[in-house]
């Protein structure tokens, strides 16, 4: 298996919107193209189970703008 030593980046698209993820050895993150803020999460949440905790709290500080 390879090992994940530098950030992999990756193009996606959901529904009508374009994305960048990237994927490195610390976790990934989830940017609209073009951006610079998105999603980012931890291996160590995800692993943890506080991803969803993680996630909501990124979503309520983005509404809060």
């Amino acid at each position: 298996m390879t090992k994940l030593d530098k950030p992999m980046r990756r193009e996606v698209q959901i529904g009508d919107q374009v994305y960048t993820l990237t994927i490195g050895p610390d976790g990934l993150k989830l940017v609209e193209k073009g951006r610079r803020k998105g999603l980012e999460l931890a291996w160590t949440d995800l692993v943890s189970g506080d991803a969803a905790l993680a996630s909501a709290l990124q979503a309520s500080v983005a509404d809060a703008r």
